[in-house]
């Protein structure tokens, strides 16, 4: 059996969140919880134990993001021109990871709310097995519909560093998509679209609902 490979997690959170009209990576998350946690703390508490490392791709909002991203343990890597789209920030982020001596990266947007930790435990493991069997990546689907981290190995890294900035990861896992797996998990946060405040207020109900009863004292 080959030596795994090492892992850094890539969490991207340079957008302007423009549609949001607030930093998507400082919304509250759980939503309404009490413990200032936000999308990014959450994102960074979820993957960081599955990975040697964690860096948040900041662009104009590093310094407000710098906070959270230290008090967290992780570390910044800064897009120069966060203009030319997510795309560029993964290239930013996955430079950065092999700059850090890692050649696998769990890739997520920061407005994607984590999954749970058993859906990450078997995203790890068969990401493992994945690269046993020659394969690239792997990433979760939950009722056919893909979402995020994408674990990927050095072979699809490599393919999103040779595409042109103006690519984006989508196109390039079509072209890779014999190569990449996609592992069932329960989560149906999966899927979540977070740009407004509408779809974020009607992601917080669904966390609500889904959240078991409290048992009466």
């Amino acid at each position: 059996m080959s030596t795994p490979p090492r892992l850094c997690a890539v969490i991207l959170a340079a957008g302007e969140s423009s549609r949001m009209g607030r930093d998507k990576a400082l919304l509250p998350w759980p939503p309404n919880n009490s413990a200032g946690q936000t999308m990014l703390s959450a994102a960074i508490a979820a993957l960081q134990p599955f990975v040697e490392s964690v860096l948040v791709v900041a662009g104009a909002n590093a310094e407000s993001l710098a906070p959270v991203v230290a008090a967290c343990g992780a570390s910044l890597a800064i897009n120069p021109a966060p203009e030319r789209g997510q795309f560029s920030s993964l290239q930013v982020g996955l430079r950065a990871a092999l700059d850090r001596g890692c050649h696998a990266a769990m890739i997520t947007p920061v407005d994607c709310p984590p999954l749970s930790a058993a859906s990450l435990r078997a995203l790890h493991a068969a990401f493992a097995q994945a690269l046993e069997r020659g394969q690239w990546a792997v990433a979760p689907v939950n009722n056919g519909k893909r979402g995020h981290p994408l674990l990927a190995g050095r072979e699809l890294i490599q393919a999103f560093l040779r595409a042109p900035v103006t690519s984006n990861a989508r196109e390039v896992r079509r072209a890779c998509a014999q190569h990449i797996e996609y592992v069932p998990v329960p989560d149906p946060l999966l899927t979540a679209d977070m740009n407004t405040p509408e779809q974020y207020a009607a992601t917080a109900a669904q966390v609500f609902s889904s959240r078991p009863p409290t048992p009466d004292p």
